[in-house]
């Protein structure tokens, strides 16, 4: 069989089970198993599989067939055109974040002097890495409760060669960190229990995907610490769903000077900005 032959079977099965890219997902996986680019592919449409490269295949499109990630089958994803490795131990990145992480490189762009930055709960360290890739002026401090999901952190942290600039500590939310900082960043687990999810976001670690109080409970705690750990005008930026934003911005109101919402691409609430007192009279940027 050819290439083409193949993801056109895996495309047509993949529809059948109602994934929502099933063309790319038969592309990655097929790159994947072949050892090529996703571009190569369409320059070898009509190379035949042998039966090895073909057994490979079929197990990895059963994997996903029966909702296994994408991420996890071929161990690494794309954030803001970086590379991160990742594995069930983490959360796949999701382009929804780069939201958080495009507001925080435009705030230390503005700031015009070194950011100390914490990044709360990162998972495989891509907040943290690539807020550090974008803005050379900054240190991040990361930290997660998971040392497992720390050890995909460090992998990815020396791949990018930032281990001068991202610094890795476990403990839970602001507790492992010590000082202040200008802007501390959060994508922590804000699901309720019983969310209808689909495959493939169940099979993440429920650890980070889900929260008590209706999904909000980690998130309200770390905005109820986080005045008293910012420096004068700092800023916290936290992921947020659309079901938790009305606790989010009332957690935000009993302890900051102002606050703001930014919206992903979709159009959904997806970053909460809150501020410290500011040391002059202007307003924070919009």
């Amino acid at each position: 069989m050819t290439v083409l032959e193949v993801l056109k079977l895996a495309s047509d099965h993949f529809q059948k089970r109602a994934s929502d890219s099933p063309r790319l997902d038969a592309e990655v996986l097929l790159a994947h198993a072949l050892g090529l680019r996703r571009l190569d592919l369409y320059l070898k449409f009509d190379r035949s599989l042998t039966e090895d490269e073909l057994g490979t295949y079929r197990e990895l499109v059963a994997r996903r067939a029966k909702g296994e990630p994408v991420a996890y089958l071929v161990g690494h994803k794309e954030f803001m055109g970086l590379d991160f490795a990742v594995t069930p131990a983490v959360l796949i990145p999701n382009p929804d974040t780069e939201v958080l992480v495009q507001r925080a490189v435009e705030l230390a762009r503005e700031a015009g002097r070194p950011l100390r930055i914490a990044d709360v709960g990162t998972g495989s360290g891509c907040i943290a890495i690539a807020i550090a890739h974008y803005s050379p002026s900054v240190q991040v401090v990361a930290s997660d409760v998971s040392s497992d999901a720390l050890e995909v952190a460090a992998r990815n942290v020396a791949a990018h060669g930032m281990g001068d600039r991202v610094h890795l500590l476990c403990g839970d939310l602001m507790a492992p960190f010590t000082g202040s900082f200008d802007l501390v960043c959060a994508n922590l687990p804000y699901v309720a229990a019983g969310a209808d999810l689909a495959p493939e976001v169940v099979a993440q670690p429920a650890r980070a995907l889900f929260a008590e109080e209706h999904g909000s409970a980690l998130l309200t705690r770390l905005l109820h610490d986080l005045p008293a750990r910012l420096n004068p005008g700092g800023r916290a930026l936290t992921e947020i769903d659309p079901s938790i934003a009305s606790l989010a911005i009332d957690a935000a109101n009993r302890g900051f000077a102002g606050h703001r919402i930014h919206r992903d691409l979709a159009g959904h609430q997806r970053v909460l900005e809150a501020w410290s007192s500011i040391p002059t009279n202007s307003e924070p940027s919009a």
